[in-house]
């Protein structure tokens, strides 16, 4: 539900307003008299005064001629009877009429009430002039005083300068807004890097699990700031920059923070892209702001995450070159080599493809270590699988060692994802803790994918069927292959039936006989459509993907054919085009057809290996795949029974 918006209520009057208030307020006090105590008179009764010899002294300022009477007068003068008794007569014929006087009418019959006055005030005829007045007040002895015309300080506050401070105050505001709202437009070239104050939670590194030769690559550089001077009194050089290489989800920018965290020092956090911009000559400038702020903050430590993107190898492109980002690399190849030796900053930096970046940045002197940041082993997906679960509340069932020894291949975010995942599993099934269950539910959603609930032909189902069990077949009767810890014909994300096989031990090194039952597996469910069904079907598109791409680089890579011990350069080992093409292939055109028919050799020979055995166990292949179509999903104990034991 979507609550509709308070609306806004002003906090109360500020002092702007307050002040507007007490100028109006005494504007009115001035102009509004408090009580009469001097008459309006016409012109023309000011003169018949001045006849009379009532006036005994004026003051002219401007226009406005103020003065006092000699004897006070009664104004305005009473009327006279014959003009009361006219008066009279005329409201008389009205009321006759049988109409009601008007208001105006009415107000028309009545008089002001009288006072009596001591000072008049009257305006001279500017306009037609009297050129007579000063005689006539000289002949009558009227005392006469010129003045100047005083300047209405207040009016012309309120008037022309309130005016002109409201504008102002709306011209700073608007300004304070467009300063806020817009501050990139008038600061291309200011750094983004994000500090992180040392009064803020800390990452250390223990927080960080799985990773212990990088953790003590790292503890180092660690060292290097907590104590620089033991090595600079020695006469070493401290390291410019260390290089945080591994796949993705690792835990590189968690390092970077850790050793941040563990030194005590500022930690200035950027990425890659947000050096790059489209005007030339921006991303050098924000290099030298990053650098600026990072010396005047000493010892401090810059992580650039993805430098990839801002470290490319130069010239690479065909065709064109992106000016901005060259120029931001040489501008940051500048900073990194123009260090003070004695200078206490040091450059982290994290990627997933070194093999991308410049030479120029790898050289000593500017990255002079790299850290391998790999995927965990057991005992490290154990660890991560503790701090990932310490807040959670674990029923009894779990057990982190199984999980962690089942999940080879997972970095950390993986697991992170997985302990998460099963946390909102367990609250969607409304427990109070998460059990075994949940994170066998988490684990089939992240590796497997999300069930669909697609609905297949009985045709379709069979296929599928007998897909899925050549698959098992082979991997179970297979002495290397690993493994299978489930087999299903239930839809998840893309695939309409899953094999999944799970290694007994991680493995670092795969001989020949490993890679080839790996081969065997993945033309299994083919083979078996073929011998079943007896036509073979689009399902198989990915294992054939697979199959062709690892039997090529048994080839070309590793010298497992019958080419010899020779290794060939394959299309995907430099990244970028334009070397590619400038470089071209160090085999001919005849070797390039040898490799062709090779990889078709051999993968022709395991499927020959791969058909003969489906057909020696034939009945256990229609086993497996009608129980797979009454039961839809069969766990590794309901393998063993229905295939028996695996050979050694």
């Amino acid at each position: 539900m979507v609550l509709p918006r308070p609306l806004h209520r002003p906090s109360g009057f500020g002092p702007l307003s307050w002040l507007v208030l007490f100028l109006l307020l005494l504007s009115n006090l001035s102009i509004v008299p408090l009580q009469p105590i001097e008459v309006t008179l016409p012109y023309t009764a000011f003169i018949a005064q001045v006849n009379d010899g009532n006036v005994s002294n004026v003051r002219l300022a401007g226009d406005a001629i103020t003065g006092a009477f000699v004897h006070p007068i009664t104004w305005p003068p009473p009327t006279s009877p014959l003009q009361q008794q006219s008066t009279d007569v005329d409201k008389d014929k009205q009321l006759a009429g049988g109409q009601p006087p008007s208001t105006q009418n009415l107000n028309s019959f009545e008089s002001p009430r009288p006072m009596t006055y001591s000072t008049f005030r009257t305006v001279f005829p500017s306009v037609v002039g009297d050129p007579s007045l000063m005689a006539l007040l000289q002949s009558h002895h009227v005392t006469v005083n010129v003045e100047a015309v005083p300047t209405p300080w207040l009016g012309l506050l309120l008037t022309n300068g309130l005016p002109l401070l409201l504008i102002m105050g709306w011209f700073v505001w608007m300004g304070r807004q467009a300063r806020r709202s817009q501050a990139g437009v008038f600061a291309f070239g200011r750094s983004g890097a994000r500090r992180y104050a040392e009064n803020r939670p800390k990452v250390t590194f223990a927080d960080v699990a799985g990773e212990d030769e990088a953790k003590n690559d790292l503890a180092e550089v660690v060292d290097f700031l907590r104590y620089p001077a033991k090595y600079l009194e020695i006469g070493a050089r401290i390291p410019r920059g260390v290089l945080l290489v591994g796949p993705p989800g690792t835990g590189k920018t968690l390092f970077g923070r850790a050793v941040a965290g563990e030194a005590g020092v500022p930690f200035f956090s950027i990425s890659g892209s947000e050096f790059v911009e489209m005007f030339v000559g921006v991303g050098a400038s924000r290099v030298r702001s990053l650098f600026v702020q990072a010396k005047a903050a000493e010892p401090a430590i810059v992580f650039i995450d993805e430098l990839d993107a801002v470290g490319r190898r130069r010239g690479a492109g065909v065709g064109q070159i992106n000016d901005e980002r060259e120029q931001t690399l040489n501008q940051l190849l500048v900073e990194m080599d123009g260090f003070d030796e004695r200078q206490q900053v040091i450059v982290l930096a994290a990627t997933n493809r070194p093999d991308v970046l410049d030479p120029a940045l790898l050289r000593p002197g500017r990255f002079d270590r790299q850290v391998t940041v790999p995927l965990p082993d057991r005992r490290g997906r154990e660890g991560i699988l503790r701090i990932h679960t310490r807040h959670l509340h674990l029923a009894a069932d779990v057990d982190l060692e199984r999980l962690a020894r089942t999940a080879a291949g997972l970095s950390g975010a993986d697991l992170a994802n997985l302990c998460n995942e099963a946390a909102l599993g367990a609250a969607r099934h409304n427990r109070t803790e998460v059990t075994e269950a949940d994170f066998d539910e988490a684990w089939d959603k992240i590796l497997l994918g999300a069930e669909r609930k697609t609905v297949l032909t009985a045709r379709d189902r069979r296929v599928i069927a007998y897909h899925e069990g050549g698959h098992a077949v082979v991997a179970w009767l297979t002495p290397g292959a690993d493994p299978v810890r489930k087999v299903t014909i239930v839809p998840h994300g893309r695939a309409l039936g899953i094999t999944e096989q799970l290694p007994v031990e991680e493995r670092y090194n795969m001989s020949r006989a490993d890679l080839l039952s790996r081969l065997d597996v993945m033309l299994a469910g083919r083979e078996s459509e073929a011998l079943v069904i007896g036509d073979t079907t689009t399902g198989a598109e990915n294992d054939l993907v697979q199959a062709t791409s690892l039997a090529r680089r048994m080839v070309t890579r590793w010298g497992m054919g019958t080419m010899g011990p020779v290794a060939f350069i394959s299309e995907d080992e430099q990244p970028f085009l334009g070397y590619r093409l400038s470089q071209g292939r160090d085999f001919s055109e005849a070797t390039a057809s040898r490799i062709d028919q090779e990889v078709e050799h051999l993968l022709a020979e395991r499927e020959a290996v791969v058909r003969q055995l489906l057909t020696d166990a034939r009945p256990r292949l229609n086993t497996l795949a009608e129980t797979l179509l009454n039961e839809e999903t069969i766990g590794g104990e309901e393998l063993g029974r229905i295939l028996g034991p695996r050979p050694v």
